[in-house]
């Protein structure tokens, strides 16, 4: 379970104070898939940054399974993130060097498991989402669905506890957008 007692979040621009986040409590179930709607600004990414301890609350409480998320240093931050959170952005993110099977294995990088269990989880996580046949292409020989599906491999890959999807059908066509949220559920 997680749970968002009175976050807000204001953001310092120069002189100016900005209020992204204003008090807001929300729970969320285990197994839950929930949508977050809103016009652009209303701070939607805001609070999967906050969920995601991409960024801190200005006040408030973020409590996973009983521990305080908005107590954390960097390290513990880091940790949590690694260990329950699985991100797929709207932009993807993929490292352009790297082949599809290497930018969902970075996922594992941070995890104690030898390079053939990283390649072994890295091309199940590509079969999920069919694209294990394409694991040796680079992200610029992709479409954007296709991309969007190595990005969606790349989270589920460490069986993550939560999956914070941004936008995660903003660039797609319509095709491409319901396998991504087939995919998602």
């Amino acid at each position: 379970m997680l749970k968002l007692l009175n976050i807000t979040k204001e953001y310092r621009v120069e002189e100016e104070s900005v209020l992204a986040l204003n008090n807001v409590s929300i729970e969320f179930r285990k197994n839950e898939f929930v949508s977050i709607l809103g016009p652009s600004g209303c701070g939607k990414t805001t609070l999967l940054n906050l969920i995601g301890c991409l960024d801190t609350p200005t006040s408030g409480e973020i409590i996973s399974d009983r521990r305080n998320l908005s107590t954390l240093n960097e390290k513990e931050k880091d940790s949590y993130r690694n260990n329950n959170i699985g991100f797929v952005f709207q932009n993807c993110y993929l490292i352009p060097q790297l082949s599809v099977l290497d930018n969902v294995k970075i996922a594992l990088s941070v995890r104690d498991y030898s390079k053939k269990e990283c390649e072994e989880k890295a091309i199940e996580a590509l079969k999920l989402v069919h694209m294990d046949e394409l694991k040796n292409k680079k992200p610029n020989q992709l479409s954007g669905g296709q991309q969007q599906k190595v990005a969606i491999a790349r989270a589920l890959v460490t069986s993550p506890s939560y999956i914070l999807a941004d936008e995660p059908t903003g660039a797609l066509d319509s095709i491409s957008s319901k396998e991504v949220m087939n995919l998602l559920k």
